[in-house]
């Protein structure tokens, strides 16, 4: 409680020239999450967290504002004509210990990364990464198992930046004060660009505030914050949707996971015909009703509809038939089951748990399921703790848009809740193959039978939103709602 209010102690300054960066010509950014885990030297990084660790810490690439990769310690790379094989050349320079970039340090520090992250869905990404070797002078080779499209995209993730002892490797460092926290610009030399001793006329500071969604809100509507980052659907009641918030309001066209992972493993649950009356009881459309926002369209399918090369052997589920006979035949099912295994009071409706989160729209969205399966015979209750929990709301952004992606999210290694070994074996089979048309059938057999295995349960796409003052250039909303905070802070010549 202490380190927050250290870290928000702007709000005490409304008024104070020293506080507004109107004034002193920094950036003030509000981050929405918990400081601890904003300022985290882990590798398991909020969205916030990401935000903060790619301007500090550089990987060979880096995401644009537009979700593009560019150049970042690698200059540049090639890729072989068979796909198998990433060769990168790094940039002049030095690490932050003075000692030089090179293709040994630079590869040590990349396997650490990737090392780290085993065990985890981003660590199943990485998986086709068979050896990274570094060459002659500044010159590193990542060779494949199979091949990897999106390779690019995954190593410009905030998790594989290559850190190193003696201070930060990315573009800006991190100033700690008793009172507040800033990125500021490191010189030019110290990015791999050409000497400009005027280099600082083209820079501002970035001012860090973290906290809750109330608090960054407040900030905002205060004219002290420029930004604020991390919004989530459980925040969004908290935002004006009104006329006036039109050019201020920015919205995220997301592909990802927006629905509840099935982690019960007996009782109810366990049976797979229960499971998908789950499924057909949810009226998707009224759920995401309530939140007016246009363009958020619900899904039946664990992987978004629409992306790149999707090659439409995927359908979404009961499209023709009206919500009353899909919940009579979900109420039908639970029924059954009770009477042949269900010991209790069988005029009672049977009990489920879900692990979501207490924001204001988390507690809508927990209200009206609970109304929507209330009707099946299903009474739903909150728990607090997810592993004990027979649901568990999952709201994450994808990293890249391929159908791996989502299938990597429910791999059995991960543990998270049900899942289909035979859906992994599918997927895997799909990688190693070379074609990249028949890849994508594989992959949409591998979709199919996570469907029908109903360890999952979709609604939609995230929802991720920002606030921004029409003051801040290079903010752009894109697929992955990351938004690099050093472009925020160049003032365009």
């Amino acid at each position: 409680m202490i380190a927050r209010r250290f870290l928000l102690i702007v709000l005490l300054c409304t008024g104070l020239a020293a506080c507004n960066s109107a004034d002193d010509g920094a950036v003030d950014v509000a981050l929405i999450g918990e400081p601890e885990s904003v300022l985290t030297t882990s590798l398991r990084l909020s969205s916030p967290a990401q935000h903060v660790r790619a301007a500090t810490q550089s990987g060979l690439v880096a995401l644009n504002p537009q979700g593009e990769t560019v150049p970042a310690l690698a200059e540049r790379w090639i890729v072989t004509d068979d796909g198998l094989s990433f060769i990168f050349r790094l940039r002049e320079g030095t690490w932050p210990d003075g000692s030089e970039l090179t293709a040994a340090s630079a590869r040590d520090a990349l396997v650490d990364a990737i090392d780290g992250l085993d065990g985890t869905s981003l660590g199943e990404d990485l998986s086709p990464v068979e050896e990274v070797r570094a060459m002659a002078g500044r010159v590193i080779e990542l060779r494949l198992s199979t091949q990897e499209p999106y390779l690019l995209q995954l190593l410009a993730q905030p998790e594989l930046a290559l850190r190193q002892p003696g201070g930060e490797t990315g573009p800006m460092v991190t100033v700690r004060e008793e009172d507040s926290i800033s990125l500021n610009f490191k010189p030019p030399l110290e990015r791999g660009l050409p000497d400009d001793e005027e280099w600082q006329e083209d820079v501002r500071e970035i001012r860090l505030h973290i906290g809750t969604a109330e608090e960054a809100i407040s900030l905002f509507d205060a004219g002290e914050a420029e930004v604020v980052i991390g919004g989530t659907l459980g925040n969004f009641p908290l935002v004006e949707t009104g006329p006036l918030s039109s050019g201020t309001l920015r919205l995220d066209t997301t592909f990802g996971l927006f629905g509840l992972q099935v982690r019960a493993d007996e009782g109810l649950l366990s049976n797979t015909g229960v499971r998908e009356g789950l499924a057909m009881a949810i009226d998707r459309p009224a759920l995401m009703s309530r939140y007016n926002i246009s363009g958020w369209v619900p899904t039946t399918r664990p992987v978004s509809p629409g992306l790149p090369g999707e090659p439409g052997l995927v359908r979404e589920r009961w499209v023709d038939e009206p919500i009353e006979d899909r919940r009579a035949e979900a109420a039908a099912r639970i029924t059954a089951w009770r009477q042949q295994f269900d010991e209790g009071d069988l005029s009672e409706p049977s009990e489920i748990t879900i692990a979501i989160g207490d924001a204001r729209g988390w507690e809508l969205l927990y209200r009206d399921l609970a109304e929507q399966f209330s009707r099946i015979g299903l009474r739903l209750r909150r728990t607090g703790d997810a592993r004990d929990a027979d649901l568990v709301l999952v709201d994450r952004v994808a990293r890249y848009p391929a159908p791996r992606w989502f299938l990597n999210q429910f791999n059995c290694g991960l543990r998270r809740g049900l899942c289909d070994e035979n859906v992994d074996l599918l997927v895997e089979q799909a990688q190693a193959e070379a074609d990249p048309a028949l890849r994508a059938r594989m992959m949409a057999q591998a979709e199919a039978e996570l469907t029908l295995a109903n360890v999952y349960i979709p609604i939609g796409a995230p929802l991720r939103w920002s606030l921004v003052r029409g003051t801040v250039d290079a903010f752009l909303p894109n697929p992955y709602a990351f938004h690099p905070l050093p472009e925020m802070a160049q003032i365009p010549r």
